[in-house]
């Protein structure tokens, strides 16, 4: 856990509130901001880092299978929403 800076990098709840804009523009240049109410930290603002892996096209190729009737009507359903008797 990084420790907080100075003073500057500490904030009330109501200054957080009042200068939310700022505080993530501060983020976004990399500091982290430590919201505390009276005087016990309660929150941390960081920067957000997307950490999901771009989707390959074809990965599950072969893993995958659809019956050949998968789009055929279900009798079942189809006397649950009163479509068929």
């Amino acid at each position: 856990m990084v420790a907080p800076r100075g003073p500057s990098n500490t904030v009330t709840v109501t200054e957080a509130k009042t200068q939310l804009s700022s505080l993530l523009e501060r983020v976004g240049e990399g500091e982290e901001i430590v919201i505390r109410r009276g005087r016990h930290p309660v929150a941390k603002i960081v920067a957000y880092e997307d950490t999901r892996k771009p989707r390959k096209p074809g990965a599950l190729r072969g893993q995958i299978w659809m019956s050949d009737d998968f789009d055929e009507p279900d009798e079942e359903i189809e006397r649950l929403f009163g479509t068929r008797d």
